[in-house]
């Protein structure tokens, strides 16, 4: 009896906890209406099945207890209940499966005015592609992957060309205009996933597949990794924004072809000595850092990483918080770079500079630190510390510990990286909070320390 009881139980409980979730899909704001449709299809059917097994159990149960004197008939076979049972479940299956099948049909069959972008997702980031005037993408490879053609398009295909580039995790994308997205990973299984939008799709490397929407609600709308893709995958996240017509194209104008990123003049490391020289004051003439005013050392990062740390300043995505005094006497300094190509250049000088060894001055345990840091820092910043151009993370073997330690307390507490634009920042937040206390952040850069 009390079997039965706890089967009706089950049953009401679970029907209950359905009507009052909070758990619900969001607003659908694409045209995929038919999607939502057959997933509640197949919940009312996969659902009225639960209810009806569980209480045909709880019947059972209690309509075939045991009683003193009673003898269990055997039946081994029933053709009509076997018929019936049959009958019955082929027509839940295919209740599941044949609206499924029509939908698929139409989700791999974009509509011939379908714009195509293209998106790129690697260990933990997503990028974007659009086409040019010519409305046509330029072929890829991953021979031509560089850190000067992070996407790998062929030099000598014209259409490539023109193709617009976004190296950010924010997109953009008209509204009421039916769009297919071409997805490729560079290097592991990830997958392509916009909640609202109601569209998911995995990016194999090797291949390139797509899916296709018409968003139809201004807004924005996060893009999530939903293939586990490595130690980064809970911060793999990006964001759709949907637009009007007009301000699509605005933003669209103001990013850059792949022409124009070639067609960038070499940085000129002489010019950026002349503007260093006010930063020498603080950070050293080879730029061997002064802690007592507050100065990291320089020598040894890589230039395309103090470029986007003086546009960061410059754009107030740092130095802008109360609770960080140094960081807000950087910012002046940055704004004296009055265009990029002064940055360009003060960035290819400082990366040039010899690179000497930054006294230690905090003490932990090595060993530990070593464990620490090959589970939750490696990915990125490689086993050497050396850092990498493909993950943006910046080299932070032999710099000043004494600073890193504040950085690492600063992300913790979130006066670093909680700028809206800070997405690497946003990373290392996550990441930070995997280093429990003090201790544990010392004994990292102990370790660092010894590399």
């Amino acid at each position: 009896m009390a079997i039965a009881v706890a089967l009706v139980l089950l049953v009401v409980g679970s029907v209950i906890f359905h009507l009052i979730s909070p758990w619900w899909f969001t607003d659908i704001a694409s045209n995929w209406g038919s999607i939502d449709f057959t997933i509640s299809l197949t919940f009312w059917v996969t659902g009225a099945v639960f209810v009806a097994v569980n209480l045909f159990m709880a019947y059972c149960v209690y309509r075939f207890r045991h009683k003193a004197g009673h003898k269990a008939a055997y039946e081994p076979e029933n053709h009509k209940l076997e018929v019936g049972l049959s009958v019955v479940t082929a027509l839940g299956v295919m209740a599941m499966l044949a609206p499924g099948l029509f939908v698929w049909a139409q989700f791999v069959t974009p509509p011939d005015d379908a714009t195509e972008y293209e998106v790129v997702g690697q260990q933990w980031q997503w990028s974007f592609r659009y086409p040019g005037n010519d409305g046509q993408l330029g072929t890829v490879d991953t021979r031509f992957i560089s850190e000067s053609n992070p996407f790998g398009i062929n030099p000598e295909d014209p259409n490539g060309q023109d193709d617009i580039l976004v190296k950010d995790p924010e997109m953009m994308l008209p509204i009421g205009k039916p769009v297919k997205a071409l997805l490729r990973s560079k290097d592991v299984l990830h997958n392509y996933t916009v909640p609202q939008f109601r569209v998911k799709m995995d990016m194999v490397p090797g291949m390139v597949t797509y899916l296709w929407f018409t968003p139809e609600k201004l807004g924005s709308y996060d893009i999530l990794c939903e293939e586990l893709c490595g130690i980064g995958h809970h911060v793999m996240r990006g964001r759709i924004i949907v637009a009007e017509q007009a301000e699509y194209d605005e933003w669209l104008s103001r990013q850059t072809t792949f022409a124009q990123l070639n067609a960038q003049s070499a940085p000129v490391p002489a010019s950026g000595q002349q503007q260093y020289a006010v930063c020498a004051s603080c950070h050293g003439q080879q730029g061997e850092g002064n802690p007592e005013l507050n100065a990291p050392k320089l020598n040894g990062l890589q230039s395309w990483y103090i470029e986007r740390q003086l546009k960061y300043y410059q754009q107030g995505i740092r130095g802008a918080e109360d609770d960080d005094p140094f960081g807000r006497q950087m910012a002046p300094m940055a704004s004296m770079l009055n265009n990029d190509e002064a940055v360009r250049n003060m960035a290819a000088y400082i990366s040039q500079l010899p690179i000497t060894d930054a006294p230690s001055t905090i003490s932990g345990d090595a060993a530990r630190g070593m464990s620490i840091y090959n589970a939750n820092c490696a990915a990125c910043h490689s086993p050497d510390g050396s850092g990498s151009w493909a993950t943006d993370a910046p080299r932070i073997a032999g710099m000043s510990d004494w600073y890193m330690a504040t950085q690492l307390k600063n992300f913790k507490a979130k006066i670093r990286g909680a700028h809206a634009d800070d997405d690497y920042g946003e990373q290392m937040v996550s990441f930070s909070t995997a280093m429990k206390n003090e201790q544990q952040m010392n004994d990292v850069i102990a370790y660092l320390n010894s590399l």
